[in-house]
């Protein structure tokens, strides 16, 4: 599903966390539905993914953005949050083998597996 921050602007997130579904008929979400953002970072879209995809994900006001790259063969977990003064992500933590973080819902996630499941690898 894809978040529609704006007329002819529809970017869609690796993972999107939203407060409730929002229905049968649309295929994409507004971005005051939407809790957090994830993107999975390969080679082929990573300035895509490193800066115009944050760029509208803050300007369109969704609070969380998280960013999962590899780091020496292994997967590292980029969390953002805006800065309340310039609407701009920041970085809030950098997280190797385990995600935890309180917001936007405490989570767990062991990032050591998180590339082991069928598929094709993140390269």
């Amino acid at each position: 599903m894809s978040v529609r921050p704006g007329e002819r602007r529809r970017p869609e997130p690796a993972i999107l966390v939203v407060d409730a579904p929002p229905g049968d008929e649309r295929t994409s979400c507004l971005p005051e539905e939407v809790v957090l953002v994830a993107e999975i970072v390969p080679d082929e879209s990573a300035v895509r993914d490193r800066e115009a995809k944050p760029l509208k994900y803050a300007e369109a006001g969704i609070r969380h953005f998280w960013r999962v790259e590899k780091e020496d063969r292994a997967p590292v977990a980029h969390v953002h949050e805006p800065d309340d003064t310039t609407g701009a992500y920041v970085a809030t933590g950098i997280h190797r083998d385990t995600l935890v973080v309180p917001v936007p819902f405490p989570v767990e996630i062991g990032l050591t597996t998180l590339f082991t499941r069928r598929g094709p690898p993140l390269r």
